[in-house]
């Protein structure tokens, strides 16, 4: 069994941690905090049996093999990369650095390592998108040509959204699950188009044309105002939407097989949520740290570079219109 720890005590840790131990129950060894204050709260809510607020402690001990690191994002690459020169594999929660060039960095430091290393996209694992990758990947809508996904909500009101310092970019936060559903389907992009709109120099909210030799992608991502949660794969034979919040879907409806199916009663695909979402990835991981791989082939080194290169581009051409006024 691999034993984690967790680096983070928000939100999201708060969420995981129960799915790590539905896993596998007692693996989860040790947590570190801000204060330790805050590590010994949220490790007397779990059940976890070592807190800490010093990070190299954390990664001293011999009884944990892998972190999960879900502090901000401008942290990651520094984290990750502590943690795998002290020996630990590692989950970073996406985005797994604010840069394609952080990714790397981390990538590198794990291939020196001979450690596993794995951005959270958690959507991969999600069991409703594996059966849809497959039954598309199958021809089920032929070639696929197109793909719509949107993720908008308002921030919750927290100081760090709009601080450039605490990641609180909409583009890396939402719209990294527009980025890599439209890349599933159509590829790498030979071509992106793509505005937004910042506050306190934080892109707060965006949309994006991104085409490549298969087709195109419609994207849109905010932060400032709701914007549809669905998102639409489309081809020759039909399309298939997954209801909102398409990202973390149970549902979806698929437009293809015969005129009734695609105008009329499109099958319906369920999936019921895993606890909170995690633990299919979870699973999937530890698996692979068990078996002795350093990245899970379902989501790649390269994977997670391509989706980062593209998001460096959407975020250098939002400035670039910022600054000259379009």
């Amino acid at each position: 069994m691999v034993t984690w720890g967790i680096v983070g005590t928000g939100d999201i840790s708060d969420k995981l941690v129960p799915d790590l131990l539905a896993v596998a129950p007692g693996s989860v060894a040790g947590v570190w905090g801000r204060t330790r204050a805050r590590a010994e709260h949220f490790a007397a809510v779990h059940g976890i049996p070592f807190a800490t607020e010093d990070l190299s402690e954390l990664f001293e001990r011999a009884d944990i093999d892998a972190v999960y690191i879900a502090t901000p994002a401008h942290t990651h690459a520094d984290v990750a990369i502590e943690a795998l020169a002290a020996g630990k594999h590692v989950l970073v929660e996406k985005p797994i650095a604010e840069s394609a060039a952080d990714a790397e960095r981390i990538f590198a430091a794990a291939r020196a390592a001979g450690r596993f290393a794995m951005e959270a996209m958690w959507m991969r694992f999600n069991p409703l998108h594996v059966e849809l990758l497959d039954r598309i990947g199958s021809g089920l809508l032929g070639e696929v040509s197109s793909v719509r996904a949107s993720f908008g909500t308002p921030f919750r009101a927290r100081g760090r959204i709009l601080t450039p310092a605490q990641a609180g970019s909409a583009l890396l936060d939402r719209g990294i699950y527009t980025v890599t559903i439209a890349r599933w389907f159509l590829g790498d992009p030979t071509r992106v188009v793509a505005a937004g709109t910042f506050a306190e120099d934080t892109d707060v909210a965006g949309h994006a044309t991104v085409e490549s030799e298969r087709g195109f992608a419609q994207l849109a991502w905010s932060g400032t105002e709701f914007l549809d949660l669905s998102a639409t794969i489309s081809g020759q034979q039909g399309w298939i939407t997954l209801d909102p919040m398409f990202w973390a879907g149970t549902r979806a409806r698929v437009h293809a097989g015969s005129v009734e199916r695609i105008f009329g009663s499109p099958d319906v695909i369920e999936h019921p949520r895993e606890g909170n979402g995690y633990r299919p990835m979870l699973a999937a991981v530890s698996a692979a740290i068990e078996d002795g791989l350093l990245e899970h082939p379902w989501h790649t080194h390269a994977d997670t570079l391509a989706v980062a290169r593209t998001m460096d581009d959407v975020l250098t051409q939002m400035r670039r219109g910022a600054a000259s006024g379009n």
